[in-house]
């Protein structure tokens, strides 16, 4: 259990308690909790880098690390848009469902084709791309946007800047992952057992 691997778990726990100061903020609009909400939301967005810096300046890279990494970050994002979308309160700016829906759709096609792959290949290779890390960071700043209640236009902007890029990163992964398969020997014509 590397200090790397301690940070992620910490921002995984944080997460419910994001949620809490959340729905309780929206709730009844007391202000110490969306203020709580924003603190939970930074420090575990804020850890995301920490723990990367860790692992790779302390050479802390593990296979346990390469797994829950990505699972705080999609817990984090995920449980933060569709916070922001579904919510009825009016306290807060309402994300635009088609945000939520592009991204929920994007990580749901990448763990279908991870399942995919694994069943055909045996072995997923995923590359982290440029403009994943870039959707990663629109989303974050979108959802610290509305709960810091800062204009709402430019919300719009952010929102469709992370949405584009979740796009573009998700037809990445699809392409890597068509490549993956069409390398495997599985993939290949069955070979012909003749006429019976």
């Amino acid at each position: 259990m590397t200090t790397a691997n301690k940070i992620t778990i910490i921002r995984i726990l944080l997460v419910p308690f994001f949620v809490l100061e959340f729905l309780i903020y929206v709730d009844g609009g007391g202000e110490l909790y969306r203020m709580l909400a924003i603190v939970c939301f930074v420090l575990a967005a804020v850890s995301d880098g920490v723990d990367g810096y860790i692992a790779r300046r302390y050479h802390q890279r593990s296979e346990l690390g390469a797994i829950l990494d990505p699972i705080a970050d999609k817990l984090l994002l995920i449980t933060g848009i569709v916070l922001l979308s579904f919510h009825e309160g009016q306290h807060l700016d309402r994300f635009p469902l088609w945000l939520s829906v592009t991204i929920l759709s994007r990580d749901a096609i990448t763990l279908l084709g991870i399942i995919v792959i694994h069943l055909v290949c045996g072995k997923v290779v995923v590359r982290p791309r440029v403009v994943g890390k870039i959707a990663t960071v629109l989303q974050m700043i979108a959802v610290s946007w509305a709960l810091l209640k800062w204009p709402s236009t430019a919300l719009y902007w952010w929102s469709l800047a992370a949405a584009v890029c979740t796009s573009l990163s998700g037809l990445q992964y699809v392409f890597d992952g068509v490549r993956q398969l069409s390398q495997s020997p599985a993939s290949s014509p069955a070979p012909d057992q003749g006429k019976r």
